[in-house]
This record gives C-alpha cells, structure tokens and sequence, in this order.
C-alpha cells in the first residue's frame, strides 16, 4: 500500500463473499411480509411442519440438567456421535467409528471446516452445476478454485464421466458430490454413483458429499452414498449431512462431518477457534432424532410429494416453463429460457426480462411471489422454487405465477 493510500475497511477476501442467495430473498420476503404484504415465498428450503415432539421434549429436559450447562467437547458429545455413527451405518451402510465425526453448526459449518480443512490456494474443486450457493463461497474461503461443471435439464441436470473428466487438470484436488441435488431435486442411480465414485479414485481425487437429502427420494428412487458405492475411495472420501431437512429442524443448527481422522482432528482444531462445541441442548435434541423413529419423515415425504407433483404440472402449464420432475430433496428447477425477452406488462409498463434475476424480481415485484433465479446456483435462465412449503400457499403461489407469465407477448 502506497503512502496516502487509505486501507480498505473490509478485507479482500470476505469483499468477495456472495450473499446468500437464497436467504436473501427468503429475507426480503419475510420482510414485506411482515410489512403486511400477502408474500408467497418459495425461496427457502425449510420444511413447514414443527420439529417432532419427542424431539422438542428431549432438549426441554436437556435444559433443566447441569452438565449441560458446561462446555462439551469441541468435536461433540458422545452421545451424538455416537448416533450418528449408528446412523450413518444404518443409512449408507457406510461404518465409522464415533472418532471419525465432528457436530457443527449446522450442515454450513460442515462444509466451510471440510474446505478449510483440505484445501490449499490453487487447489480445484470440481462443482456439479446447478449448485447450492454456499459450496463455491466456502472454496474461495480457503484459497481454492470451483471449477463449474454444468448440467442442464436435458441431461436430467446430471453430469456425466466425460464432462468431469474434460474439468480435470493437474490442480484438481476434491470432487463435490450431491445427491439427491440442491437446488434441481435430482438423483443419481446406484450405477452413476459408483461410476463417478470409482472415477474419482481412479484421478486420486478426494470426494466430499453432502447427503443432507438422503431420505427425502420419491417414486421409488433410492439414495446411494457414493462413500459405500465406490469403496476405491478409501479413506479420502467426506461426508457432510445434519438433521435440518429429514426431521424439520432448519433453526436448531446441527450438523456433522464424517471423515479419516487426521481430517476431523484438523477441522476439530478449526472448530475449537472459531466456534467450540456446539449447543449441548441442541446436540441432545438431535441425538433424540436420530435414534428415534423415521416415522415423521415418512409422513412429511407424504406432503412432499403431493406438493411436487402439483408444482410441477402446474408450471408446465405455462408457455416457455419447462419443469422436470424431480425426484429428491423438496426443489423444482424449472428452464425459463423460453420467457426471457418477452414483454410483460407492469405498474410501471412493458418490461422486457433478459435473465432470469430480472424475471425474478417482475415476479416478487408485480404478484408478491418469491423464487431464487437460476444466478444463485449457476447460469441464467433457470428459477428455483421450493415446495416445502404448506399446500394453500404453494397452491396461490402458483396460480399468481401462471396468471402473470401466461401474458407474456
């Protein structure tokens, strides 16, 4: 820095931080809402039913026990780990020892220690595209490269052996794997995973996997953890996942890492700075999950799959809506390429959209509903809706959508 040059305020490093897309507009919807505007947002990806009640009883007496008032291990309680242990043999037929989890704040947390903890400046990471927001920002975090490999609706928003083998160069370090897919709801077969997982072992790549959505799967797709389905991985293979979408507990932030040990040491050691252990009263709530039941997720899938079923036929009746039908996660990715340049007519006269941000923004602008346009995840020309939301909303929503694009010119 050169005399007189004053210094910047912000750091290079957090200037470059995207915000989060999808809460941004799950933010300003909540906002206008509050304002007294009849907002339908289909931005953010929480479920709308209530945490069970074994769930909320098991943190209730948690909170009237001593102990865990006190600091607890920075990598968690045992008891969590436990569980998660159990679970995730249960699950993915995929064993660990406790030892090898870490709890986090949530499934973000997971994913910021897991990149901090592998990745060095320079290094790749190839990102199957559309993605969720916060994989790429996590990368940069750590000095690393994302390396965008797109899928578009004709492949199923699924990429292929050839696209990730045509991204790989001599700096590729990590492959990020997820399915079933935020922000598409796509899901990859047993034979594509294995396929990809003995792929990436093959190029001596480390493969991290978020399997957050593993139990939300429809018309009988199953999930696949790559980590079982390509045991040429080895030990160079993470796992993130939390309890946030199986069992609607988005605001209780925990999460998990599951990985060799030498990696959950080091984002141990991470954790231990930046945050310490997790709540314990959280950590007891989710360990109540997940040794209880799966009996509430089985009734949200209900739901769930109600809801996709009529969000999907109901955007395909739009001219230029081109829906797939997904089959994980609670997302609808639809191609809206086939509106942008038309004219719209607004409050303020004709407008003519050219992406899909400013078709976004007509939208939540002209008929109050809010969806996340396809610049969060990737490129333009898609919008993402979630249908996680309660069935007379999803249903008003929808028809507001289709009465205001059905008078594109």
């Amino acid at each position: 820095m050169s005399a007189g040059t004053p210094a910047a305020r912000i750091s290079q490093r957090i200037s470059a931080i995207a915000e989060s897309a999808t809460l941004a507009v799950d933010a300003k919807a909540k906002a206008l809402k509050a304002a007294g505007r009849p907002v339908i947002g289909f931005g953010a990806g929480e479920p709308d039913f209530p945490t069970p009640d074994y769930i909320v009883k098991a943190a209730i007496e948690a909170a009237a026990q001593p102990k865990y008032h006190r600091y607890s291990p920075a990598a968690g309680l045992p008891e969590l780990k436990k569980a998660i242990a159990d679970k995730t043999l249960r699950d993915s037929g995929y064993k660990v020892d406790p030892s090898q989890v870490l709890v986090t704040n949530g499934g973000k947390q997971a994913v910021y220690n897991t990149f901090a903890t592998l990745v060095d400046p320079g290094d790749e990471v190839i990102i199957p595209t559309p993605f969720w927001t916060t994989y790429p920002e996590a990368i940069r975090l750590a000095g690393g490269v994302p390396v965008e490999v797109f899928a578009g609706p004709e492949q199923g928003y699924l990429v292929t052996i050839e696209q990730l083998e045509a991204a790989v160069t001599d700096k590729t370090k990590i492959l990020l794997f997820v399915s079933p897919s935020n922000p598409t709801g796509a899901v990859y077969s047993p034979e594509q995973v294995a396929e990809i997982g003995k792929w990436a072992a093959s190029k001596g790549l480390w493969v991290v996997t978020d399997e957050i959505y593993e139990h939300l799967t429809y018309d009988g797709v199953k999930f696949t953890s790559i980590a079982t389905a390509a045991p040429e991985l080895g030990d160079k293979v993470v796992i993130l996942n939390g309890v946030a979408k199986t069992y609607a507990m988005t605001g209780w932030r925990v999460g998990w890492m599951i990985g060799p040990a030498d990696v959950i040491k080091g984002a141990t050691n991470l954790q231990s700075h930046a945050t310490s252990n997790v709540s314990n009263i959280m950590q007891v709530a989710a360990a109540a999950a997940l040794t209880g039941p799966l009996t509430a997720v089985d009734e949200m899938k209900v739901a769930f799959d109600r809801r996709r079923k009529a969000i999907v036929a109901g955007l395909n009746a739009i001219d230029g809506v081109e829906c797939p039908t997904p089959t994980g996660a609670f997302y609808v990715y639809a191609d809206v390429r086939g509106l942008l340049g038309k004219e719209f007519e607004t409050s303020n006269g004709p407008v003519r959209p050219t992406t899909s941000a400013e078709l976004a923004t007509l939208i939540l602008d002209e008929v109050e509903v809010a969806i996340v346009p396809g610049e969060a995840f990737g490129p333009s020309g898609y919008v993402r809706l979630s249908y996680a939301l309660g069935d007379d909303d999803l249903a008003e929503g929808v028809r507001r959508i289709q009465e205001f694009l059905g008078k594109a010119k």
